[in-house]
């Protein structure tokens, strides 16, 4: 009985970007908000405190949970999402008689493509699917200190983590509850400063890539192309982008450098999926989240290069915000990833 009471207690995400962190409490079930905050920082200095142990991230997670929260937490338990580019996440297949010494065959399957040494890694896996010959199995890797970093400083301010998991898998957790994601979805996500790439197939995430392109970087682009401010950049992005008008040949030549980029790390992702791992299966679709999925046209580019249907994901319709404030419309796209932590059953992480 204590132990269906512990497991059943609420939990809350902690997201930590590498532009800031988010914090949300949900009520799963009916997925009603019950508080959320974020705050800004300092990419430099979180990447010090990650691999140093500096106070920086302490200090701002403590800042954080007592001073910037809508509504209220009701838990200290949290499911802390980690900056996906400081993961190493891999589906792959073995054959079935190696289930007995699976562990071994995991590490030796890593040492191939993971360029750290296994003692510096934690590591962990599971087999999403079986038959009489294979073992489908996903796993992910990141670097010790990384994590022992994140937890002294979630303990710091009396956090109890749970699970941890790459930032990508709590967004296919989203697009699975309202996007139709059990569908193979290509999934682009846009950050501010970098662009994650992953496969969701049948509830998981099965390949993942990234590339140091955001939306901060098509702003700086268009003001650099067209020699305006940063701020009328900015503005040129969101209302005009890709979109049909008199500046759409400036703008898109602009912004082809880096979408070019985005899709050739695409087009990587989804030729390992084709050649290792889908057994046959088609993508169906590709989703765009992130901040930078504000770019007007950015879905009908992905349709155009890929022939692939495309679209920007609108999650926003599964999540109620109650009576809470709401976060301005051009922010809301940077809660999707903790949604995705904060919607964990908190009796499945015992599973």
């Amino acid at each position: 009985m204590a132990k269906l009471f512990y497991t059943n207690r609420p939990i809350i995400g902690l997201d930590i970007s590498t532009t800031g962190l988010k914090v949300m409490s949900i009520d799963p079930k009916k997925w009603l908000v019950l508080g959320y905050g974020s705050i800004d920082l300092d990419p430099a200095k979180l990447k010090e405190s990650l691999e140093t142990g500096s106070s920086y991230l302490t200090d701002n997670i403590g800042l954080l949970m007592t001073e910037k929260i809508i509504g209220s937490l009701g838990s200290n338990r949290v499911v802390i999402g980690v900056p996906t580019a400081r993961t190493f996440s891999r589906t792959f297949t073995l054959p079935a008689a190696t289930e007995k010494t699976l562990k071994d065959a995991v590490e030796l399957e890593a040492d191939q493509y993971i360029p750290l040494p296994s003692e510096t890694l934690y590591m962990d896996y599971q087999i999403i699917e079986r038959n009489k010959e294979n073992l489908t199995i996903l796993m992910s890797a990141i670097a010790r200190v990384v994590i022992d970093n994140i937890m002294t400083a979630a303990q710091a301010s009396n956090l109890m983590p749970l699970l941890i998991e790459p930032g990508i898998s709590s967004v296919g957790r989203v697009l699975t509850a309202t996007e139709e994601g059990n569908l193979p979805t290509v999934i682009v996500d846009i950050g501010p400063a970098s662009t994650d790439i992953a496969i969701l197939d049948k509830g998981s995430i099965r390949v993942t890539g990234g590339v140091a392109i955001g939306g901060n970087t098509f702003t700086l682009d268009i003001a650099k192309h067209l020699g305006v401010t940063l701020e009328n950049a900015h503005q040129l992005k969101v209302l005009n982008g890709l979109s049909a008008g008199p500046r759409q040949q400036k703008l898109s030549a602009a912004l082809e450098p880096g979408l070019e980029r985005i899709l050739g790390e695409t087009k990587k992702v989804i030729r390992y999926y084709n050649e290792r791992i889908s057994n046959g299966r088609k993508l169906e679709q590709l989703l765009v989240v992130g901040s930078g999925s504000n770019l007007p046209g950015i879905g009908e580019y992905f349709t155009n290069s890929l022939v692939m249907a495309a679209r920007v994901a609108s999650p926003w319709q599964k999540l109620d915000f109650g009576k809470l404030q709401e976060p301005p419309k051009q922010f809301r796209s940077r809660y999707i990833t903790v949604a995705g932590l904060a919607s964990v059953i908190p009796g499945s992480i015992w599973k």
